[in-house]
């Protein structure tokens, strides 16, 4: 298991590559002419950094037995 301060570094670099995309995304779509095969292939992207982030997140929190 890595580090738990190199998980939270890697969630902020993933969750700023995610912010990042999420402009890149808004641009396109506001922007004509929309490519839109660009759009999903990033859409795509966007939805594996999710799943990343989410699964460092559960990680990161500690796993309680009740």
């Amino acid at each position: 298991m890595e580090d738990i301060t190199e998980l939270e570094e890697k969630l902020v670099e993933l969750e700023r590559e995610h912010k990042d995309l999420d402009d890149i995304i808004e641009r396109l779509r506001t922007t004509p002419p929309v490519d839109f095969l660009q759009m999903k292939r990033l859409q795509k992207k966007k939805l594996l950094l999710k799943d990343q982030i989410q699964y460092i997140k559960s990680d990161l929190v500690p796993d309680i037995i009740a």
